[in-house]
C-alpha cells in the first residue's frame, strides 16, 4: 500500500512540475511574441540579461531600445526605473527614443548643415530648424542584427551611405553587457568607407523610484564638470565653455534635481529646465565619473562611467502625460531623468569642440557603464 501511496506521490509532483514548466513556457513564449513583428523586411525580437543578483535588463533589437531595467533598493525589493512600452506595436507607435541607441550623430546639428574638408552636407532637419538625433529615421528606428551570447547582447547594423545625408557606409556594433557588479555595459564601435561624423549613445530614461512612479525632482545629482556648453533659444550651442561655479548648473556636489530647476535665467528658459551639455572633468577617451544619482527614499544609486567627453542631462521637460506607457501608467512631466554620453552637440560646427570626424581606416570606439547600488 505505501509503495502505490509512493508511487502516486511521485507521479502527482511529476505531473504538477510539468504542467508548471508548460504554463511559465506558455507565459515565455506569450512575452516573447508580444516582442516579435516583421518591421521594414526585418524581425524584432526581445532579449533578456540576468546576472545573479536579481538585475534584470531586458532588450530589444529595434532600436537597440532598453525596455525594462530591474533593480533593487535598501530593502532588497526590485522596481523596473526605465521608461518604456509593454510591447512592439506600443514601442513603434510611442515616444522614439526611450531607451534607444542614437545615430548615426546623436543631439542636435544647427540648421542640419556640416562641412567635411570644405565639402558641405546638408541633414533632415527633424526639430524645428535643426537636426536631431540622426534624423527622420535615426538607429532609434531600425532593426539590429542581434545575437546573444549568456550576458552579452551583441547588435549590428549597416548605414548606408547618404542615409538622411550622413556620407559614407557605416557598419555599427553596440554591445551590452550586464556584469554581477550590477553592471549594464555599452560599448559602441563603428568604421566608415567615407569621411563622417559619428556621435553615438542610449536616451534611456530613468527614474529611481521606479518607472511611472513621481518626480525626479527629489533626486539628488552629481554630474563631475567644472564647465557646460551654453545654448540658444533652438539648444543649439553657442560655442562657449562656461564655469558652472556659482550657477544654477553647478553638480559638482549631490543637489536635488529641482533645486535650481525653475531658476529665472536665460540658460533654464532656453532649455525649458536642464537639456544641456556638460564638459566632464578628466581625458577625453579615458573611462572617468560622469555623475552619480541618488534617490534617497528607496536607497537607489546609478553611477555613470564613460570614455566620452560630455554628458547630456535632460530632466523630462518635454514629458506631458500624452505617453502611456508600461501597466497603463502614464509618463507626466519630469518623471524621468536621461544622462546621455557623448561628444558635445553641434560639434562638426565648432572647430574647438572634440571632434567627430571618422575617416576610412579608424575605428569610432566608445564604452559607458551605467553602474547600480544601494545606500
Amino acid at each position: 500500500m505505501n509503495k502505490i501511496l509512493l508511487l502516486l506521490i511521485i507521479f502527482s509532483v511529476g505531473f504538477n512540475s510539468c504542467n508548471n514548466a508548460k504554463k511559465n513556457k506558455k507565459k515565455s513564449d506569450t512575452a516573447n511574441a508580444d516582442w516579435e513583428m516583421d518591421y521594414r523586411g526585418h524581425k524584432t525580437q526581445l532579449f533578456t540579461l540576468k546576472n545573479s543578483n536579481g538585475v534584470t535588463v531586458t532588450i530589444t533589437n529595434y532600436g537597440g531600445k532598453v525596455v525594462s531595467l530591474f533593480v533593487p533598493d535598501n530593502n532588497g525589493e526590485l522596481a523596473d526605473i526605465v521608461l518604456g512600452y509593454d510591447n512592439i506595436k506600443e514601442t513603434v507607435n510611442g515616444n522614439p527614443y526611450f531607451g534607444a541607441i542614437i545615430g548615426r550623430y546623436a543631439n542636435r546639428i544647427a540648421k542640419g548643415k556640416f562641412s567635411i574638408d570644405g565639402k558641405e552636407y546638408a541633414l533632415d532637419t527633424n526639430n524645428g530648424p535643426n537636426a536631431l538625433h540622426g534624423g527622420i529615421v535615426g538607429y532609434n528606428d531600425v532593426v539590429f542584427d542581434a545575437e546573444q551570447e549568456a550576458n552579452r547582447l551583441v547588435l549590428k547594423h549597416h548605414d548606408p551611405d547618404m542615409h538622411e545625408g550622413y556620407p559614407g557606409n557605416v557598419d555599427v556594433t553596440v554591445v551590452y553587457e550586464l556584469t554581477d557588479d550590477n553592471e549594464l555595459k555599452i560599448t559602441y564601435d563603428a568604421v566608415t568607407d567615407k569621411p563622417t561624423i559619428i556621435n553615438l549613445t542610449n536616451h534611456s530614461f530613468f527614474n529611481l523610484h521606479g518607472e511611472g512612479s513621481g518626480t525626479i525632482l527629489d533626486h539628488h545629482l552629481l554630474i563631475n564638470a567644472d564647465r557646460y556648453t551654453p545654448i540658444d533659444s533652438t539648444l543649439i550651442p553657442t560655442g562657449e565653455l562656461a564655469s558652472v561655479k556659482g550657477s544654477s548648473f553647478d553638480f559638482t556636489q549631490l543637489t536635488p534635481i529641482g533645486e535650481h530647476i525653475n531658476d529665472d535665467n536665460e540658460q533654464i528658459r532656453n532649455g525649458g529646465g536642464f537639456d544641456h551639455n556638460w564638459v566632464l572633468n578628466g581625458e577625453n577617451g579615458t573611462m572617468k565619473l560622469a555623475a552619480k544619482v541618488e534617490e534617497p527614499k528607496s536607497g537607489r544609486v546609478m553611477e555613470v562611467y564613460t570614455t566620452e567627453p560630455g554628458l547630456q542631462f535632460y530632466a523630462g521637460n518635454f514629458l506631458d502625460g500624452s505617453d502611456v506607457g508600461k501597466g497603463g501608467k502614464r509618463y507626466e512631466y519630469r518623471t524621468a531623468f536621461c544622462l546621455e554620453t557623448q561628444h558635445f552637440p553641434d560639434s562638426p560646427n565648432h572647430p574647438d569642440f572634440p571632434s567627430t570626424i571618422l575617416r576610412p581606416g579608424e575605428k569610432y570606439h566608445s564604452e559607458t557603464v551605467y553602474k547600480f547600488g544601494v545606500n
